[in-house]
């Protein structure tokens, strides 16, 4: 009976769906365990062979779980709205809302095919109304509870997007989307979500959530927790009336222990103080340095190595501590994303400060000592002993910081402050391909929320959706959509034109999913109950502090709504355990279509079957760490499944029943340890291994040993479920092999009755022999010394000492 893949894999794929064998009852489910993946952007003709391999290790994880005993719920979507699927439309050019329902169709089409155990019945498209009603009500939920809000900031803008996009789209100072471009700030008025409320509570939580290392460390560095004091700098009068008036410039410092080494003040160029306080005749110099600077990215402004650049804008702060008067400076070394965008500059312990006063002749004064090892010039960075301090002279300066941070305090002139690198999440986008934003402009009630009853606002069919680059959204140039009457007095007002961030969409779907046929509900309250939090997330590392950190905060946000079922143990984090998957690369780069490396899966499939190719790509390398795309092993993967199926569907029906040997029953329940080990733990490429090298030991057995077959099989349906339930009925059984409870090994089982000794004469390994497990000394002496490698090192000598490690090694000591 020869392998045939493809009337196999579709004659199971057939009965899986005629038969609804991975739509579980949610309601009812006793051991709920959801096991979700990454929906993927359909913003290309298809998957390739990357995306497959991220969802394959998703469906091993949840049949493995199926076969434990669990309800296991995999569903699956597509995040077809953003800028990915709009830049693709364009480049393609047809209109995204006749383009995206192609290529989701052939998504489908090849997830399909790969044998997957999702739940067809609740896929999700954000692109749908009936999805995207409710991320425009989690917007209205957000304002209401105060944590959107529209406000004037510099956000980063792409050319070539015609957009705003994120902090974390931006890549050493290009868009990520379009890496030959370099990303402008601009100064726009734009929606933002208040994540900053959440910065300690997201930092906190990362502490014992059960998340993968590397996206641990990416999240608590981008939220970037600083202690420190916040120090308030008055203006000096007669410096700038308009300046003074509008009170004291307050700085941020993790070293407060200096600031009486604070002998000017730098201010970002853009900083809203700039143009009170700059003095008539500076203030072309400083317009022209500002202008400047608007065309440098922030990665060039904050490059170290850079020459320093600035304008003193004619006005003085006065030092809090020493009460005397500083200058104030502009440089584009400040910027305004970070801290308050004003910095006390203390050359004498801080480098690019130090660089600065240097090249522009201002005062240095060090308030530490510097050891006698330290070197004599530059600036001393370190910690040390307090001088040129006032009272505090002779402290040290970690104890310093806050009795200085306290001293000032009590004349109002600071304060202990803890300060994050996170910033607000900006939400608007000027593009067409997204959710509106529900929200109406009106001249006499102000901004005005869409109500409820009138989701959701529907994206109108636009054929010129093209970005003019104006910073206006193309909606803005429909009228019918634009001009609305006020929903609160009924006069004329305006709808917001821009859409909302794709990454909106893609921050909630999982709650979708249990509830994706709900009308009536965003997510189903008491369905919610049993499958929130997720069991198992596993997607992209790439996604570490943009999709991750945006769920995490919506999901403490819902649950601070009461939005979400009380959860004392997750504290409404959304998944219980996340996983972050290698990557596949071939020729030594990441699979991208411009560099002309993506792999598309189907012509494998065709010719070798999805069960193989699943093999394959578990097989490249360890799954969190991803591996080298070389087809040349795929072969061997077919061998091994040809060999199986042969075992199971002609030999095994003409051997005689009875038990294993002892070897390989020992091989048997050792391979199902180590196989339940490795899944639990993704180690996909070594439990493959495993099975292999078991098959190699079970099958010369020649005998019909059904706990042997079993075993077997059902170790193998998660990698190669259409095989699997194949010889699950080979063997005699309904079906479906996904029923089958997974094997249990016996733990006396797992040890060999021999083992490996390791023989040394004098130290130096000189043979090994085999030999019962926890043998005697005398046993083990007798059988080394009858070694013909060991005779020649031992003849005519005397033994005067057995050096004996049970089961590892003996060491004869001769002279």
């Amino acid at each position: 009976m020869a392998y045939e893949h493809a009337s196999i894999e579709r004659r199971w794929q057939e009965y899986w769906d005629a038969h609804q064998c991975h739509t579980p009852d949610l309601d009812r489910a006793r051991r709920p365990f959801y096991a979700l993946m990454m929906f993927p952007y359909p913003s290309a003709e298809g998957l390739h062979v990357g995306n497959v391999f991220a969802f394959t290790g998703v469906d091993i994880q949840a049949r493995f779980q199926r076969h434990r005993g669990y309800d296991v719920f995999e569903p699956i979507g597509f995040d077809a709205f953003g800028i990915h699927s709009e830049n693709y439309a364009m480049k393609v050019g047809t209109h995204p809302m006749r383009l995206i329902p192609n290529n989701v169709a052939n998504f489908r089409r090849q997830l399909r095919q790969m044998g997957l155990m999702v739940d067809w019945s609740r896929e999700v498209s954000t692109t749908e109304p009936n999805y995207y009603r409710w991320t425009q009500w989690i917007f209205l939920k957000l304002y209401e509870r105060g944590l959107a809000y529209r406000g004037k900031a510099p956000v980063n803008w792409c050319p070539k997007c015609a957009t705003v996009i994120a902090d974390e789209q931006v890549i050493d100072g290009m868009c990520e989307r379009h890496p030959d471009t370099r990303v402008e700030k601009k100064v726009m008025e734009q929606w933002f979500f208040r994540i900053t409320d959440y910065a300690q509570e997201l930092l906190d939580h990362l502490g014992w959530i059960d998340w993968s290392d590397i996206v641990r460390r990416a999240q608590i560095n981008w939220i970037g927790r600083s202690e420190g004091a916040l120090l308030r700098f008055p203006v000096e009068p007669g410096s700038s009336s308009a300046g003074a008036a509008d009170g004291p410039i307050e700085v941020f410092t993790t070293r407060p222990d200096t600031v009486f080494g604070a002998t000017y003040m730098v201010l970002a160029p853009e900083h809203p103080r700039v143009d009170a306080l700059v003095t008539p005749e500076k203030r072309a110099e400083v317009e022209a340095y500002r202008e400047a600077t608007r065309r440098k990215d922030s990665i060039e402004r904050m490059d170290l190595s850079r020459e320093k650049t600035g304008v003193w804008i004619g006005a003085h702060a006065i030092n809090p501590a020493t009460s005397q008067p500083i200058p104030i400076w502009i440089s584009d070394y400040v910027l305004m994303g970070y801290g308050t965008g004003a910095i006390m500059a203390v050359p004498a312990h801080d480098e690019r400060d130090h660089e600065f006063a240097r090249k522009f002749a201002l005062p240095i004064v060090e308030v530490l000592e510097r050891p006698a090892d330290a070197p004599p010039e530059g600036a001393f960075t370190s910690a040390g002993k307090m001088q040129n301090s006032g009272p505090f002279d002779g402290l040290e300066s970690e104890a310093a910081k806050a009795k200085i941070t306290a001293w000032l305090g009590e004349r109002g002139l600071g304060e202990p402050r803890v300060q994050f690198r996170l910033r607000d999440w900006c939400i608007s986008r000027q593009r067409y391909w997204g959710p509106p934003i529900p929200m109406i402009h009106c001249d006499v009630c102000g901004i005005v929320p869409v109500p409820e009853s009138d989701l959701p606002v529907l994206l109108p069919e636009l054929e010129d959706f093209r970005p003019e680059g104006s910073g206006q959204s193309p909606l803005a140039r429909v009228e019918a959509f634009h001009r609305v009457a006020c929903p609160k007095c009924g006069g004329a007002a305006r709808r917001d034109t821009d859409v909302s961030d794709n990454f909106l969409d893609s921050a909630w779907y999982f709650l979708r999913y249990p509830s994706a046929n709900d009308d009536q509900h965003a997510w189903d309250p008491e369905r919610t109950k049993r499958w929130f939090p997720v069991d198992s997330y596993i997607g992209g590392r790439e996604h570490s502090v943009l999709h991750l950190m945006y769920t995490r905060f919506l999901c403490l946000a819902f649950r601070d709504m009461g939005l979400l079922p009380p959860d004392p143990e997750f504290k409404g984090e959304p998944f219980k355990r996340f996983r972050a998957h290698g990557l596949l690369i071939k020729d030594g780069d990441k699979m991208s279509k411009s560099r002309g490396n993506v792999v598309i899966p189907d012509r494998y499939v065709e010719e070798y079957g999805a069960d193989t190719f699943r093999m394959f790509l578990m097989f490249l390398g360890p799954y969190e760490l991803g591996g080298d795309f070389r087809d040349s092993g795929i072969v061997g993967i077919r061998r091994f499944l040809e060999r199986v199926h042969r075992w199971c569907t002609e030999e095994l029906p003409g051997y005689p029943e009875g038990p294993l040997p002892r070897e390989a029953e020992v091989k048997l329940h050792q391979t199902i340890k180590k196989v339940t080990v490795d899944l639990e733990t993704l180690g996909y490429n070594t439990a493959i291994a495993a099975l292999m090298e078991c098959h190699n030991q079970i099958r010369p057995a020649a005998v019909r040993n059904r706990f042997a077959a079993e075993s077997f099989v059902v170790m193998l349906s998660p990698f190669a479920p259409h095989l699997a339930e194949e010889l699950w009925a080979s063997l005699g059984h309904a079906p479906t092999v996904e029923d089958a409870p997974w094997p249990v090994f016996d733990p006396a089982l797992t040890v060999e009755e021999t083992v490996e000794i390791a023989v040394q004469v004098n130290g130096k390994m000189r043979d090994a022999i085999a030999i019962s497990r926890d043998a005697e000394e005398a046993e083990v002496r007798d059988a080394a010394l009858a070694r013909e490698k060991v005779r020649s090192q031992t003849a005519g000598k005397e033994l005067r000492k057995v050096i004996y490690v049970k089961n590892r090694l003996i060491n004869l000591i001769v002279s």
